[in-house]
């Protein structure tokens, strides 16, 4: 059985999209609901007659469960699920890192269907913009973690929320601890104390160095 993160349902009955509020930015949290586009794409080996891949995002979007939107060269795209993409102030340092890929692009989560209900036997699950929250699910092996590219408009908004939070820290350069030249390691020169050197003394050359 593959584990499930929980997820709630979150309200997306009146979707907006700020544009510049600045009052709005300077929450710690900030929430826009996104229509998650999942494709289905023919198979390419016996073993499976279909691929299923998330390819896109709706800003704004109302709540739907896989409706066909279109279907062009055997792929067919459904407007699958209705979420809530939310971004914290604590995580503006990975929103940055999402924001300048080459690709701008937020992450969507699918696990495994134990309703039945979805198409393809995956249910969307969470869609982040974090690619560190992204890769720890990735690396947990229980979901489909896969990257999609972000309308211009969400850019826009989060690129807001990011400029607004994020303080860079000065970079601050570390002291080399100074060598101590005149240093002398406790025992060491000191003929009443034995040495690592001494097995290769003989007797008499001990018994002359003790003397002194």
């Amino acid at each position: 059985m593959t584990k499930r993160r929980p997820q709630g349902e979150k309200s997306v009955s009146e979707p907006k999209i700020p544009v510049d509020q600045s009052d709005l930015f300077a929450a710690r949290m900030i929430t826009m609901p996104v229509g998650i586009i999942v494709s289905r794409h023919p198979g390419v080996t016996r073993w499976a007659s279909e691929i299923w891949k998330p390819s896109g995002l709706i800003p704004g979007a109302d709540i739907a469960h896989w409706v066909e939107l279109r279907s062009e060269d055997d792929v067919t795209h459904y407007h699958a699920r209705t979420m809530a993409l939310t971004l914290y102030r604590s995580d503006v340092e990975a929103y940055r890192v999402a924001l300048s890929m080459e690709v701008p692009s937020a992450f969507v989560i699918l696990d495994e269907d134990e309703t039945g209900e979805s198409p393809g036997g995956w249910e969307v699950t969470d869609v982040t913009l974090s690619p560190y929250e992204a890769q720890d699910l990735l690396d947990s092996g229980f979901s489909l973690v896969e990257a999609v590219p972000i309308p211009p408009v969400i850019i826009g908004w989060a690129q807001q929320f990011v400029d607004h939070h994020f303080v860079e820290e000065p970079f601050k350069k570390r002291k080399r601890d100074r060598l101590d030249v005149d240093q002398v390691d406790e025992g060491i020169g000191d003929p009443r104390v034995s040495q690592i050197n001494d097995v290769y003394m003989s007797p008499a050359s001990l018994r002359k160095r003790k003397k002194h």
